[in-house]
Parts: C-alpha cells; sequence; structure tokens
C-alpha cells in the first residue's frame, strides 16, 4: 500500500505528467478519444512509452466507465459490434508488435499515414465510404491493430467515422463504447505478452497500478471540462474540430517517433 502512494516520478516531472493527463482528459471528454495519442506522446518525453502505456490503457478503461451512463443511447449499435470483433482480432497482434520489433519506425508510419488522410478530410475530400459490414471490419481491425503498436487507435477510428456522416453526438458515443471494449483487451494482452524487446519481463506490471493511481483524478477532471464543452458545439463546428483534432495528434505522433529515431 505505501509503494502505491509513493510518487511515480519527482515532484516537477509529476507536476508535468498531470498537466499532460488533464488536457488529454479534456480532449477525451470533448471529442470521445485522443486521449491515450496525447498522454503517451506527452508521458514518452520522461519515460519510456512501455512503462506508461499499459497503465494509459487502464486509464482508458476508467475514462469510458465515467462517461458511459451519458453516453449509451447514442452507440451506433449497427457499428458497435463489427468494430468490437475487429479490435478483438487484432490487438493482441498489435500489442505483439510493440513487445517483439522496433517501434519507432512502426509508429512513424502509422502517424504519417494518419495525419495524410486528416489533412484531406479537412481540405474537404469527401471519402463518403458506405457503411457495409466489410468497412465497419475494417475500421475495427485497423483501429485494433494501431492501438495495440502505437495506443492512437482511436485516432485511425475517428479518421474512418468521418468519412460516413456520422452525427457527432452518435460518434462520440459509439467511439467511447469501443475504446472501453478495445482498452480491456488491450491491458489484457499486455499482461500476457512478455516484454522482451524492453527487458522488463513483461509490458505490465505493479508499476502500473500507481500510475494509474496518481494520474486518474487529473484526467476525470479533465474529461468533466471538456464534456461540458461538448454540449454547446454545432455538427459542423464538431467535424472541424475534431479534423484539426486529428492533424495535430498525428503530428505530435510524427514528430514522437522522429524524435525516438534521432535520440
Amino acid at each position: 500500500m505505501t509503494a502505491l502512494l509513493d510518487a511515480p516520478l519527482p515532484p516537477l516531472l509529476l507536476a508535468y505528467s498531470l498537466c499532460v493527463v488533464f488536457a488529454a482528459g479534456m480532449v477525451r471528454g470533448f471529442a470521445g478519444f485522443g486521449f491515450s495519442a496525447i498522454s503517451v506522446a506527452g508521458l514518452s518525453l520522461i519515460v519510456s512509452p512501455a512503462k506508461v502505456v499499459p497503465a494509459i490503457f487502464a486509464l482508458e478503461i476508467l475514462a469510458s466507465l465515467s462517461q458511459l451512463r451519458g453516453i449509451a443511447r447514442d452507440v451506433d449499435m449497427r457499428w458497435i459490434g463489427w468494430l468490437a470483433l475487429g479490435n478483438l482480432l487484432f490487438i493482441p497482434v498489435g500489442v505483439a508488435l510493440l513487445a517483439w520489433l522496433p517501434e519507432t519506425p512502426l509508429r512513424l508510419l502509422i502517424g504519417a499515414l494518419l495525419m495524410a488522410a486528416a489533412l484531406l478530410l479537412r481540405r474537404g475530400y469527401r471519402a463518403a465510404l458506405l457503411p457495409t459490414r466489410g468497412v465497419r471490419l475494417l475500421a475495427g481491425v485497423l483501429s485494433g491493430f494501431i492501438n495495440g503498436v502505437a495506443a492512437i487507435g482511436g485516432i485511425a477510428l475517428a479518421v474512418l467515422l468521418s468519412t460516413v456522416n456520422m452525427p457527432p453526438a452518435r460518434l462520440r458515443a459509439t467511439m467511447i463504447a469501443l475504446l472501453l471494449f478495445s482498452d480491456v483487451v488491450a491491458l489484457a494482452s499486455a499482461a500476457l505478452m512478455p516484454g522482451a524487446a524492453h527487458a522488463s519481463g513483461s509490458l505490465l506490471g505493479p508499476e502500473t497500478l500507481r500510475w494509474a493511481v496518481w494520474l486518474a483524478p487529473a484526467m476525470l477532471v479533465g474529461i468533466w471540462f471538456g464534456g461540458r464543452s461538448f454540449a454547446g458545439v454545432s455538427p459542423e463546428q464538431f467535424r472541424r474540430h475534431v479534423l484539426n483534432l486529428l492533424i495535430g495528434l498525428a503530428a505530435v505522433s510524427v514528430l514522437r517517433s522522429l524524435y525516438g529515431l534521432l535520440a
């Protein structure tokens, strides 16, 4: 119990971490995604990604549970089953690559592709995909794989869902419900996957709970503020804000990967 209450970082670095998680929580509360991307990007500047990613999965689960009551009626049931199936099958594949292969080149490639897609959509390109079963399953497969590799599966899913003209409340609710499922799967995969590449024994250890306990209050306060901001936004404003957010998050992912290559 005493070890759990011991801060995982010195005071100044802990304060920085809490600010990062608070900002990420605001984004999550507003858009329904983005928490992992911002948190991992910010925290990985001071700690190893392999150390914080499992804790971020745990915090994502808590975030979704805290929002679930308010969004349950807006979840698109036609999408959620196929998205969940794709995530169930491919999150373990992504986590395996995180554990066994060099992570930086994978993150760089994924971030660059997502940023290009978001830029095209923001400049007016309309993909207008038909929401067939195949498209729904493909969205689940891609988001699951990317979530396992880089903890930014929400970005990939948001890019895909923005092409099917889903109403903002439904998009946000479906994202939150899917992230709850996918992060449970990702956390379980991390618990079972040996982390030989990081010489840490496993990707999930006692430190995960300590990180989650210290960061959770800042995240929950941020989610509350972000949720209040969503209430007064029109569909067009929401789409524009989401695309701007996607571009920014993808750019952060690319820059973080480049920093990792050059460091």
